[in-house]
């Protein structure tokens, strides 16, 4: 029984290889991206995105945020709601719950 187990497995394993083979896999050649991988080409902001990254910065805006120019498209935390209470520092829980 448990020989039959082992050559299932190994046969469900090895139609999977071939169905991989199909795709392209990152991380083969982590140096290049591979064949018909989506590139941006160029980062297209909305005219409010600034005014939401920016949102609870008054005055002058510190240099700590100066890496804004070069943010391209890349995720960051920056421009969300985060933590509540005494942690919300640019205020982006005003007006929800018992904060501030």
């Amino acid at each position: 029984m448990l020989g039959r187990i082992i050559v299932f497995m190994l046969l469900a394993t090895a139609s999977d290889a071939g169905a991989a083979s199909d795709y392209p896999i990152a991380g083969l050649n982590p140096d290049r991206r591979p064949d018909g991988a989506p590139v941006i080409r160029e980062n297209a902001r909305s005219p409010a995105y600034e005014e939401r990254f920016f949102r609870g910065v008054t005055g002058t805006r510190p240099a700590s945020l100066s890496w804004f120019a070069d943010q391209g498209a890349w995720y960051t935390p920056f421009d969300r709601p985060g933590m509540t209470g005494p942690y919300d520092l640019r205020n982006w829980h005003a007006g929800k719950g018992k904060n501030r």
